[in-house]
């Protein structure tokens, strides 16, 4: 099949790629601004709903944090009941539906009465509402990290798929933004009683220019292609490695053949196996990056006795050397692979965890020092997240992409994201250990080390960084059918390895 100028695969960076950069974040900045949102305001929330009556501060947070933890164990329902709509019918419809879903329940947060109003109603419907956000989330992802590798240009996967991480960021800093401002230009007494409601109610308008923005999005090429039952060389699925094994959960033979015959069907057992190896690999960011991101501000005032404004500046600077790290880091795993960024991101949280957190406990440590302290925190787990979507994206071939990374997303973020203010809060609380984060995330990276550590991608290295041009029988890019005879044994060829890298399917 030839393919056409209107084919956005042939446009390469022109306006297609960069509106599916931009409608694909724009959902993924609402979902973590809220959920940043709720988490810096969770002693609040607390008092609201879930100690009326003067119970304790720590017993709050568990059970604020419990509700905050069962929207997350509702990710993996939705990334699974939505990717398999995705995987079916397409990503752009289901992305759309997914962010109504997420805008309306988010919206409803920021009107619901408190228990003081509602009684006992009140803490169940803020679990529902909670629970719809879950199941919103668990769809968000893997439709937009889908949207944008398979939109992306040759060798760029890794600095497209990071921008789903950059609009983490985005939105955890606005979330904190919004939270400093109001503390700051609001009495606590009008901050408990009604202003921590107006961060939830903006949602509203920002969903509404969201929804315009993916009402014009296209459907992605590679989408296309697997639903006519046709080949893609691009964006191609790919798995960790970059040879020719056998398909295994670490690699193998991909869904493109080299003929450009149709794409080969993973099996359900092989897509369960890189599922579970997915979520391995990213559970040190998931839980490192909720510990020094999300739940730092709520652990620095019930631990460290932290004031409500030094806690959320604080996680400013955390979120900051986050954010600057992000897109440097996908850039860089596309020039020397995802495997050696994650793995020095997620080693670096395992020997800094205890020095960092030691310096926010030193009463002597200086402000700098501090300030120091929590932008290197953020910088670290900015190197896993990112290449962290590509390498999900990578995993899986076309027909179960969207199912197969939002669920290893969702799993990991279900179990070490969800669950790392509860569990912190909790141990903190009955063993008094002030060092509990730092073990939290130490483990959980040492895991993620190992797990990277099976990611093969020699053939990552100098992947093509230009537009490829299509022509010829199925679309064939002139610029891989070219490389993949000057380098497809595994020799010096640049576009050789990056072929080689685009034809494997799970894992």
């Amino acid at each position: 099949m030839t393919t056409s100028s209107a084919d956005p695969l042939e446009r390469g960076p022109g306006r297609a790629p960069r509106r599916a950069l931009v409608a694909g974040s724009v959902g993924n900045f609402i979902e973590w601004y809220e959920f940043g949102v709720y988490g810096f305001f969770a002693t609040i929330i607390a008092a609201n709903f879930f100690t009326p009556d003067g119970g304790s501060e720590f017993e709050g947070l568990v059970k604020t944090y419990a509700s905050f933890g069962i929207a997350f164990f509702f990710r993996p329902i939705g990334a699974a009941v939505f990717g398999r709509v995705g995987d079916r019918i397409g990503r752009r419809p289901t992305l759309i539906l997914v962010l109504l879903l997420m805008t309306v329940a988010t919206t409803l947060i920021g009107a619901l009465p408190t228990y003081a109003t509602l009684g006992a109603a009140a803490p169940w419907l803020l679990t529902l509402l909670r629970i719809l956000q879950g199941l919103s989330a668990g769809g968000e992802f893997g439709g937009a990290v889908s949207i944008m590798t398979e939109f992306a240009p040759p060798g760029r996967r890794g600095l497209y798929g990071a921008w789903q991480s950059f609009t983490v960021a985005l939105g955890l800093l606005a979330g904190a933004g919004a939270a400093a401002l109001l503390a700051t230009v609001m009495s606590e007494a009008s901050l408990g009683d009604w202003g921590w409601r107006v961060p939830f109610l903006l949602t509203l308008p920002i969903g509404l220019v969201a929804l315009w923005l993916r009402l014009r999005l296209e459907e992605t090429p590679a989408f296309r292609a697997a639903a006519a039952g046709e080949a893609t060389t691009a964006p191609g699925p790919v798995a960790p490695s970059g040879g020719p094994e056998p398909m295994t959960p670490s690699g193998g033979p991909g869904p493109v053949t080299p003929s450009g015959g149709p794409e080969r069907v993973a099996a359900p057992r092989e897509v369960a196996v890189a599922i579970v190896l997915g979520a391995a690999r990213i559970m040190g960011w998931s839980a490192a990056g909720y510990t020094f991101l999300v739940v730092m501000p709520s652990y620095l005032q019930a631990t460290l006795n932290a004031t409500f404004q030094q806690a959320l500046v604080a996680t400013v600077v955390a979120n900051a050397g986050f954010a600057l790290t992000i897109l440097p880091a996908g850039l860089l795993s596309d020039r020397i692979g995802r495997r050696p960024v994650m793995l020095t991101g997620a080693a670096l949280v395992v020997v800094l965890a205890f020095p960092l957190l030691n310096v926010l406990q030193e009463p002597g440590s200086s402000a700098f020092t501090q300030a120091v302290a929590v932008f290197s925190a953020g910088v670290v787990v900015g190197l896993m997240a990112g290449p962290g979507p590509a390498m999900l994206a990578e995993m899986f071939p076309t027909r179960v992409r969207y199912t197969g990374l939002g669920l290893a997303y969702a799993l990991s973020n279900a179990v070490f994201s969800g669950c790392a203010g509860l569990i912190i809060t909790e141990v903190v609380k009955h063993t008094g250990e002030a060092d509990i984060p730092a073990y939290y995330v130490a483990v959980t990276c040492a895991v993620s080390v190992l797990a990277l550590l099976t990611l093969r991608e020699e053939g990552r290295r100098g992947a093509p960084r230009g537009r490829a041009r299509t022509d010829g029988k199925n679309g064939e890019s002139k610029e891989n059918g070219q490389n993949r005879g000057n380098g497809g044994n595994g020799g010096n060829g640049e576009g050789g390895q990056n072929e080689r890298q685009e034809e494997t399917p799970c894992g």
